[in-house]
């Protein structure tokens, strides 16, 4: 690509990594060759692009995640009315079990708020103490 675009290609060969395919394929498709597509992966900048894009694409599919969540758990909770003696011992154990997991994740998240605003209150009083 002597001479072109090359903001356009890498934007492409970014979009083509971070959604998971192949350096090959992710050259094809980016319009570079194979080593110019390597070439780049060896830039860290480059490769902090291509993670930021990856990120970016995880978060979203785990916002679709959690939006179809109060769905899911409706339908597993219309299972505990089932006429199977099993399909309802089942979503029984099932909510049973993914309730405990979301109490203690939810424990979790909030003693590491406690201890990051207490990590934070301690930073600020050691660079008030140096006046």
């Amino acid at each position: 690509m002597a001479g072109g675009d090359r903001s356009g290609a890498d934007s492409a060969l970014i979009a083509a990594l971070a959604s998971g395919l192949p350096v090959q394929d992710a050259a094809t498709g980016a319009h570079v060759s194979e080593r110019t597509a390597r070439r780049r992966l060896e830039d860290p900048a480059f490769r902090r692009q291509v993670a930021a894009a990856r990120a970016a694409v995880l978060e979203q599919a785990i916002g679709r995640l959690v939006d179809a969540t109060t769905e899911a758990a409706d339908s597993l909770r219309s299972l505990l009315t089932a006429e199977s003696e099993s399909v309802r011992l089942a979503a029984a154990k099932s909510i049973l079990d993914q309730g405990f997991r979301g109490v203690e994740l939810l424990d979790l998240a909030e003693r590491v708020e406690q201890l990051e605003q207490a990590d934070q209150l301690a930073t600020e009083g050691k660079k008030g103490g140096r006046r």
